[in-house]
This record gives structure tokens, sequence and C-alpha cells, in this order.
């Protein structure tokens, strides 16, 4: 089994130059071997501090630099065990985050697409599809809390889990 925590929307230093405590805790009490990011990093601090914790990647979201867009792209498919995961931001496109999502993946062969951009976590299957947002662990904007998640990988099976914290202190 692979654990793979997924994170977007981080939007560092605009929020601290470290991980919410809550967040990296829960990284690391999870044991994560691997974390991917959904974007809007903002600066590459923020991928430095995750590569603290695990190997990492990530695509690039409307809000990173072309030093990040260089460094991870805007879209791209890992393999991870026997599951392909899709990676993207959500913004491009004219509907909402998911529907982008979905989009930008319609003609490739995912088992789980992870994304972001509008800050509001969800994990829902779409037929053989987990469709992946982990939210925010820094900008809840609209949502009650910050969050993030842990997906659990084992041979072609994927299992997602959200987790919400309160108190974004550093």
């Amino acid at each position: 089994m692979t654990v793979v925590g997924v994170v977007s929307d981080t939007h560092l230093p605009r929020f601290g130059r470290a991980l919410p405590r809550a967040l990296d805790a829960g990284l690391r009490a999870a044991a994560v071997e691997r974390i991917v990011h959904c974007g809007d990093f903002t600066d590459p601090i923020a991928a430095d501090l995750f590569e603290e914790i695990a190997p990492f990647d990530a695509v690039a979201g409307n809000n990173d630099g072309a030093e990040l867009v260089r460094r991870f792209g805007r879209k791209k498919v890992l393999t991870i065990e026997d599951v392909r995961l899709g990676l993207v931001h959500g913004d491009e496109g004219r509907s909402n985050a998911e529907r982008n999502a979905l989009a930008a993946f319609a003609d490739a062969s995912v088992d789980v697409l992870c994304f972001g951009h509008s800050h509001r976590p969800c994990a829902e299957q779409h037929g053989s599809l987990l469709l992946l947002n982990p939210g925010s662990p820094t900008d809840k904007r609209v949502m009650p809390t910050y969050s993030y998640a842990i997906l659990r990988i084992d041979g072609n099976r994927a299992a997602a889990e959200l987790h919400s914290f309160t108190d974004r202190s550093i």
C-alpha cells in the first residue's frame, strides 16, 4: 500500500512561511510516502516545505508563476502502483473547477482525478473514477474548515479520506 498526501491551494507565503501545524502533523502521522499538489503554491517555498516531508510532485495553478509552470507543468498523469492519477488545477475552462478538471482528462484514462482551484474539498466516485479535491490547508474561503486529503493506493484500488482542521497556525 502507498499512502499519498494530496494538497492544493496553499498560497504561500501569503499565509505564512511554514505549513500549518495540523497539516504537517497530519501528513507525518499518516506516514505519507509521497505528496502531490494540485496547484496554486504561488511561490516555490511551498514545494520546498512539502519536500521536507516526502517525495513531491505537482502541477501549477493559475496563481503560479513561470518558474513553477516550467518545473511542474499544468497537467500530468502519475502511475502509483497500478493506479493512474491525473493532476490538474481546474482553472482552465469556462465552467467550475470540477467540470474543468473532468474536461481536461476527457480523453485520458485515469483512475483518480485530483484537482483544486475551488478550495472546496470533495471525494466522490463518478463511475469508476475517483474525483478528489483536497480543498485548501491555508485558505478555507467559504468552507468551515481548512483541509487536505490522504489517498491510500493498494494495487489497482484507491481510497480517499478528507481531513479537516480549524487552526492554521504554523
